[in-house]
């Protein structure tokens, strides 16, 4: 009987001295489009234009005891909106040929950093980022924030967009930078993964 009483002891001990990552398995980050954004940035020697992309769907699949990352977010090419329909036309049609190229997608595939089940970590997440059909890999710098099941990923990164094959959009004096600034934020939900 005491040695069943001190097994379990140490069990508990065991359980409540553990990260609830050791603890934990596969674990799905669903993002929830409504409450994801992609906002972009880019400046001309005229202006300085910001707008956003849609988040369509998303999600990420990790083992707390690996740095693998597996999964998909997709952003809709066709949704980038600036507030200037004739410069939003230009940007879908001639640039972006959102009608060809529909899906702008990122596939995480491993980090490096510590992650933490509860409240605050910062990783550098390395993935496949294609854009107008041509995968890029790249690290971008990741600030995760976890309250119980809620998750939020948050990352600012840039894309040499002119670098990657993009139409540059400058004409005559008018000239447009050839890296876009992006500022991405996640929502969801963390569940064990089936």
């Amino acid at each position: 009987m005491m040695i069943k009483t001190t097994a379990r002891m140490l069990l508990v001990s065991l359980a409540i001295s553990l990260p609830p990552f050791a603890l934990a398995q596969h674990q799905n980050f669903n993002i929830n489009p409504g409450l994801s954004t992609v906002d972009f940035t880019l400046t001309s020697n005229d202006d300085t234009t910001k707008g956003t992309f849609h988040v369509e769907k998303g999600s990420v699949s990790f083992d707390p005891a690996s740095t693998q990352l597996t999964g998909l977010i997709l952003v809709s090419a066709a949704s980038g909106n600036s507030g200037n329909a004739s410069r939003d036309k230009k940007m879908l049609k001639e640039v972006l040929q959102a009608s060809k190229f529909g899906d702008i997608t990122f596939a995480p595939q491993s980090y490096t950093g510590s992650m933490a089940l509860a409240g605050d970590s910062t990783l550098q997440v390395t993935g496949v980022f294609t854009l107008h059909g041509v995968p890029h890999t790249i690290t971008v710098p990741m600030a995760i924030h976890i309250e119980g099941s809620k998750c939020t990923a948050t990352t600012n990164f840039k894309v040499p967009y002119v670098q990657w094959g993009l139409k540059d959009p400058s004409w005559f004096v008018f000239r447009v930078a050839k890296v876009v600034d992006i500022h991405l934020s996640l929502t969801g939900l963390l569940s064990p993964a089936s």
